[in-house]
């Protein structure tokens, strides 16, 4: 049996900011272009994260672990948003900044080959 947990106001508030933003968003050309630029905002915060880390050797582990846990973050969020029809919309904009978020970082790794 799985408990969902409570949700709080700050929670409600966001969710009702975010369904109509998914509300405008019914047209399909503006819920790809938002999609696209998500996708190109988790792209460009991988590779700059990528980039920063590299320069300083020190800071490699510790972003590492930001990166993780900002991305295990998306997936809780994602887990939690799955059974709301609603929310349909911020998942797909939770799955293109975390696809962004993968080829920043594969293409940072690539450069170090």
């Amino acid at each position: 049996m799985v408990l969902r947990p409570q949700k709080t106001n700050f929670q409600l508030k966001i969710v009702e900011n975010i369904q109509t933003f998914s509300i405008w968003a019914n047209n399909p050309w503006r819920r790809y272009s938002v999609s696209l630029i998500t996708l190109l905002i988790g792209y460009f915060l991988g590779s700059s994260l990528g980039m920063v880390s590299a320069v300083v050797d020190l800071m490699d582990p510790v972003a590492a672990l930001l990166t993780v846990v900002f991305i295990e973050t998306l997936i809780i969020f994602r887990r939690n948003l799955r059974f709301e029809k609603k929310s349909r919309f911020l998942v797909l904009l939770l799955d293109s900044l975390r696809l962004g978020l993968f080829y920043g970082f594969f293409t940072e790794s690539l450069k170090l080959l």
